[in-house]
C-alpha cells in the first residue's frame, strides 16, 4: 500500500477490498479434509459438507514450534509458552502473562513480544539464541532489543527450567559448535515466565492429505513457477509454502497463487516451454520454486542462505557456466533474499539452475 500500518490497519485494507468482490467468506469453519480430486471438507455449526473446487489455493500458514520439539530439561510448571500465544494473550485477550520474563530462540515474534512485555511493565531479563547469529530481523534487533537494553546470549540455550506450580528460575548455557552445552558456563535467572520463538512450521496437515509433494528443508510444499504444486489445480503460497519474514512478500506471492489458480479455472496458463529445477548450492539452505520454465518471460526465485555472509557473490549457474553474478555486502539467514531472472538469461537455461554464495576473493 506504500505506506506504513500496523498489522490491524494492513488486514484491515484487504478486508475492505474484498467486500468489493461477489466472494463468500465462511467463518468459523474448519476445513478437515482435502482431496487429490479437489474435494474440500468442511465443518462449521451448519455441519459438514463437501465441496468440488476447480482450484485450490493453501494459505494455512504456519504455527510455532513447542517446547515438546526442542527437549528442554527441567521441571514441567506453568509459564512456559510460546511468544505467539504470549502474543494472543496480551494483544486480543488482555492478559500479562508474566512480569519477569526470558525468551529463548531470537525468532522476530520473540523480539516483537520483548518489547510488547517491556512497554506493558514486564521486565525482560534476557534473550538466548542457540546459533551464533540472531534468527530476527536486524531492524527488530535494534528497535526491540538495543532500544530496551535487553541483553541477547547468542550461542545459548535454557538448559534447565526450574519450578514447581510455576516458573522460578532458569539456568542457560553457552554451547559448542555442535549445539552441546559448555559446562561451567552456566547463568541463573529469577524469572516467572518462559516464551519459546525457536521457529514456525508450515502447516501443511491438509496438503499431505491431497498428495502434495514437500521440499525437506522449507517443510512446504514443492511448486512450479505458478506456485502450482505436483497435484493439478492446486497452488500453495504464503507461510504454508515457505517462512516468510515480511507480510508485503506473502501478500504478493499470494496475488500470483490466486492469478495463476485462476488462470488454471479458465485453461489459460502458459504450459509451454521445458521444466527445469532449481538448487541450492553453496552457501544456499533453500530456493523457492523449486521448478521453472524457460517459457517464463521473467522469474523471481526466493532464498536463503545457510550462515550469514559479509562480502560475498551470488552466482546464478546452469551447470559450470555462470549466468549472472550479484555482489552483496551482507546476507543474513533470517532475512529472505530475490533474485530476478530476465527472460534472455531463462533461454539459456538447459539444465538445473544453482544459486551458490562465494566469497569476493574467488572471484
Amino acid at each position: 500500500f506504500k505506506e506504513e500500518l500496523t498489522g490491524p490497519q494492513y488486514a484491515n485494507r484487504y478486508m475492505k477490498e474484498l467486500k468489493q468482490y461477489p466472494i463468500e467468506v465462511l467463518l468459523n469453519t474448519t476445513v478437515t479434509n482435502l482431496t487429490r480430486d479437489k474435494v474440500v471438507t468442511l465443518l462449521n455449526e451448519e455441519g459438514e459438507q463437501d465441496i468440488q473446487a476447480s482450484a485450490v489455493v493453501l494459505a494455512m500458514g504456519c504455527r510455532e514450534r513447542n517446547r515438546g520439539a526442542i527437549h528442554i530439561p527441567g521441571t514441567r510448571p506453568v509459564g512456559v509458552m510460546t511468544a505467539g500465544t504470549a502474543q494472543r494473550y496480551l494483544n486480543i485477550d488482555g492478559y500479562l502473562v508474566g512480569k519477569k520474563v526470558f525468551i529463548l530462540g531470537s525468532g522476530d515474534i520473540g523480539l516483537i513480544m520483548a518489547r510488547r512485555m517491556s512497554l506493558e511493565g514486564a521486565k525482560v531479563l534476557g534473550v538466548a539464541e542457540i546459533m551464533p547469529y540472531s534468527n530476527g530481523l536486524t531492524r527488530n534487533i535494534v528497535q526491540c532489543l538495543h532500544d530496551y537494553e535487553i541483553p541477547l546470549y547468542l550461542s545459548h540455550t535454557i538448559t534447565n527450567i526450574h519450578g514447581d506450580e510455576r516458573v522460578e528460575g532458569i539456568t542457560i548455557s553457552e554451547v559448542d559448535a555442535q549445539f552441546n552445552p559448555i559446562v561451567g558456563t552456566e547463568k541463573q535467572f529469577e524469572v516467572d515466565t518462559v516464551l519459546l520463538s525457536v521457529g514456525l512450521i508450515p502447516d501443511n496437515g491438509l496438503s499431505k492429505k491431497a498428495g502434495v509433494e514437500f521440499d525437506p528443508v522449507t517443510k512446504g510444499a514443492l511448486v512450479y513457477h505458478n506456485l502450482e504444486t505436483n497435484v493439478p489445480g492446486i497452488f500453495a503460497c504464503g507461510n504454508v509454502l515457505h517462512v516468510h519474514d515480511l507480510v508485503d512478500f506473502v501478500s504478493l506471492e499470494a496475488k500470483r497463487a490466486g492469478a495463476n489458480a485462476a488462470a488454471y479455472v479458465q485453461h489459460k496458463q502458459n504450459n509451454q516451454g521445458a521444466v527445469i529445477q532449481t538448487m541450492a548450492g553453496r552457501g544456499v539452505g533453500y530456493v523457492v520454486p523449486q521448478k521453472i520454465s524457460t517459457a517464463m518471460d521473467d522469474v523471481e526465485l526466493f532464498f536463503r542462505v545457510n550462515q550469514k555472509f559479509n562480502q560475498v557473490c551470488l552466482q546464478i549457474k546452469c551447470g559450470d557456466t555462470i549466468l549472472k553474478e550479484i555482489r552483496k555486502k551482507q546476507l543474513l539467514p533470517a532475512e529472505m533474499e530475490k533474485v530476478l531472472i530476465p527472460k534472455e538469461l531463462l533461454s539459456q537455461v538447459n539444465q538445473t539452475l544453482t544459486l551458490e554464495i562465494l566469497s569476493k576473493e574467488a572471484n
